[in-house]
């Protein structure tokens, strides 16, 4: 028997709808590059969402046909995110941090038939212009400038009126390419269901628990996964929006003159904007809480954030692939009377599934595998399955890489899973670092290095080595408290200290004594942890770790660069053109791939 309910389509529309009749007098406000604000309100990009369709449509876009865009976080791409599905077209916003020859490859793929460009990023568009077939380009600013006329003389131009019409909720609303840090970048394709189902389950309360209340920052960027979901989170929930436009300006001056109470953004962006927080936290009395992702903050840092300046930090963890929130770590009533180490030990962790994501942790083959318990020690590969979680990439058929025969997606993350549901990600499957025939973790190692408080960042990476396979070394940055120095080179070492005690020739010499000491005091502190073999050979000090397109540590650059400044030339391989090779050979035949 089936039940009575209604039954429509779950569409983007729906959420554009609701923000101008539930929410309309709130407002958007675009930080603008002369520090000036625009701003506006719901019902205001309402319209100006209507008009927009009607001048798309007008070009000559249709269902299916995929539009792509080219911008930072600003009113103007808002109203893109909005008019561009609901026509039944696809949204496909490009990575602004990948190079024109990476671009060229997505454009052509996904056959954009019209690109939006940012006027802040004009020129770097020409560059991938001369690359593309996609000749069909609209410009607009911030500013009025005769390069942007275009994008609001359409608007002036177009009806009002405009009547949506999305008669499937599984057609398709947007368009987005994995980073490619694991091989080529791939397309995932959302659906107005999976989009709006992802908004529900996200505004709950113990997810991003978003209100009308609210005044968000996103610092994600636009280009990046759907934003997170919160162009999308915000509307629906009536929360005010700040948007950073394409150069944020000091955070502590956006927090403190817009009232921000709710900010999300990558570790990295929350070290750096630190100090200035700090010093100025008598200004920030509405921040309340951080949504974290990409990489895990470490229980220093947020130690800071929560005893210092009384934000909340959560972490999230989750794949383009699904759209992109799996996981959420906020503090069980469980949790309350443990003290506030254990709690930042707590919320270090992934989080546990949001509502509506299935998680398993496996062994085995693609095809033949067991799994794994939830006690919190036994590691096994995540595969994920949920309404918002991508089925297959664009373009090609799902294989067994990356796709269960029975429909869950692996997502190639080793982590772990407490009886409470709280994960806690080891490493990547491709990123163990093999030595002596056992498997030394390089998330693991960060996440314990982040713990000590002269800390800032850490990468661990696995070199080749004649007598084990591959032996681990860290990179680390350390705390304003603990630097060296204020160096403005990105990859000058402040400090290279061995620690192989074999045969081998030293990889690096002791820069000085200071060097040394915290050396011996990061390797103390891993000792307490893990056995002797997993201790890495070789600290560096360097002032930044280099970051991929969506601000992770690109451990593959990392590696480059630190063979081209000779610290890895005492070993027995070296680097050409992204491969180790051996000292004598012909390095036309590489040995094998980068950790």
């Amino acid at each position: 028997m089936h039940g009575l309910m209604m039954n429509y389509p779950l569409t983007l529309a729906q959420i554009l709808e609701h923000a101008h009749r539930i929410h309309g007098d709130k407002c958007v406000q675009t930080l603008l590059p002369n520090s000036d604000v625009h701003r506006y309100t719901y019902t205001a990009l309402y319209e100006r969402v209507k008009r927009l369709a009607n001048a798309i449509t007008e070009l000559g876009i249709q269902r299916g046909d995929r539009v792509a865009t080219y911008a930072s976080n600003t009113y103007q791409h808002l109203e893109l995110y909005y008019a561009i599905p609901c026509i039944g077209a696809v949204l496909h916003p490009l990575n602004l941090r990948l190079s024109a020859a990476q671009l060229a490859k997505i454009v052509h793929e996904a056959e954009d038939k019209l690109i939006f460009v940012e006027g802040a990023f004009a020129e770097r568009f020409e560059e991938l212009r001369d690359r593309i077939t996609c000749k069909r380009v609209v410009h607009f600013d911030l500013m009025s400038t005769n390069t942007g006329a275009l994008y609001e003389k359409l608007l002036r131009e177009a009806e009002e009126a405009y009547t949506y019409d999305i008669r499937d909720e599984n057609w398709a609303m947007g368009l987005c390419y994995t980073s490619g840090t694991q091989g080529e970048p791939r397309g995932v394709l959302y659906t107005h269901r999976s989009m709006f189902l992802h908004t529900l389950a996200v505004n709950q309360a113990d997810v991003f628990g978003l209100t009308e209340m609210d005044v968000v920052l996103p610092l994600v960027p636009m280009f990046h996964a759907m934003a997170w979901g919160l162009p999308y989170a915000c509307m629906f929930a009536g929360a005010d929006m700040v948007l950073p436009g394409p150069k944020p300006t000091c955070l502590a001056d956006v927090i403190a003159e817009n009232g921000v109470t709710v900010a999300a953004g990558v570790p990295t962006v929350w070290a750096a904007a630190y100090p200035e927080l700090r010093k100025r936290r008598q200004e920030l009395s509405s921040f309340r809480r951080l949504i974290v992702g990409g990489e895990a903050m470490s229980p220093t840092l947020i130690e800071a954030y929560e005893a210092d300046l009384g934000v909340e930090v959560c972490h999230a963890w989750g794949m383009t692939e699904m759209s992109p929130t799996g996981t959420f770590s906020k503090l069980r009533s469980a949790h309350q009377g443990l003290s506030d180490v254990e709690k930042w030990r707590v919320k270090a962790k992934q989080g546990r599934p949001v509502p509506g994501v299935e998680l398993r942790l496996t062994s085995g083959t693609p095809t033949h595998f067991t799994e794994l318990p939830w006690d919190g020690e036994t590691v096994g590969e995540v595969q994920v399955r949920s309404p918002w979680t991508a089925s297959r990439y664009y373009k090609s058929e799902p294989t067994r890489e990356y796709f269960t025969a029975d429909g869950w997606l692996r997502t190639g993350d080793l982590a772990t899973i407490d009886p409470e549901g709280y994960m806690q990600i080891v490493d990547r499957a491709k990123a163990l670092i093999r030595s002596g025939g056992e498997s030394i973790s390089s998330i693991a190692l960060e996440t314990v290095l982040l713990r000590h408080p002269q800390v800032l960042e850490a990468a661990v990476v696995g070199v080749p080595d004649e007598k084990w396979g591959e032996r681990p070394i860290a990179v680390v940055v350390l705390t304003p408290i603990g630097a060296v120095s204020n160096r403005t080179d990105t990859l000058k070492p402040v400090g290279v200290v061995s620690n192989r005690t074999d045969t081998l020739k030293p990889v690096g010499a002791v820069s000085n004594r200071t060097d040394t000491d915290l050396a011996g005091a990061l390797i103390q502190h891993l000792t307490s942890e893990f056995p002797k073999f997993w201790i890495p050979d070789q600290f560096v000090f360097i002032d930044e770790i280099p970051k991929t397109s969506v601000g992770k540590s690109d451990k593959r650059a990392l590696l480059e660069r630190l063979a081209s400044q000779n610290l890895l030339e005492e070993r027995e391989m070296f680097l050409s053109n992204g491969k180790w090779v051996a000292k004598d050979s012909d390095t036309s035949e590489p040995k094998g791939d980068i950790s």
